[in-house]
């Protein structure tokens, strides 16, 4: 695991351990971090406080974005692929997106290029998560009926 994806995990961790959505960001530009953060809808009653969401909120107003990275620990979904076209994030890195496949084709049918890493270790918190949490999960990528 590289050390931006790293970062991301740890993000996630940080999550989980206050009750969340294992699930964390990074921005990076010139090699170095501008933005973190992870999903905290449960712990901000905030329902579109997704990961990339919070670390795009937590780099504050960086101007041009096309020569940042996002580093993800799960593949993004619709909101969050809309956030990194809106703003011209040229490259995603994924930690995983077998367990949720997000808006891969959106993303690249908008010339984002996707990089998914399939990393195991992402791919068991993520799947712990879903299995202990299923209904919390539903809710998170609007699965509820």
């Amino acid at each position: 695991m590289d050390r931006f994806m790293g970062e991301a995990a740890r993000e996630a961790r940080a999550s989980l351990a206050e009750g969340g959505i294992p699930i964390g960001a990074v921005l990076v530009r010139d090699g170095a971090v501008i933005g973190r953060g992870h999903n905290r809808r449960v712990q901000e009653d905030d329902p579109i406080l997704h990961a990339e969401i919070d670390c795009l909120r937590n780099a504050g107003r960086v101007g041009r974005y096309g020569d940042c990275v996002l580093y993800s620990t799960l593949m993004p979904c619709y909101l969050c692929a809309g956030a990194v076209v809106q703003f011209g994030i040229p490259r995603v890195v994924v930690g995983e997106s077998a367990n949720f496949a997000g808006a891969r084709d959106f993303l690249e049918e908008h010339g984002v290029e996707v990089v998914d890493l399939d990393l195991l270790a992402c791919r068991e918190m993520m799947h712990r998560f879903i299995l202990d949490r299923p209904t919390l999960w539903d809710e998170d990528i609007g699965a509820l009926e």
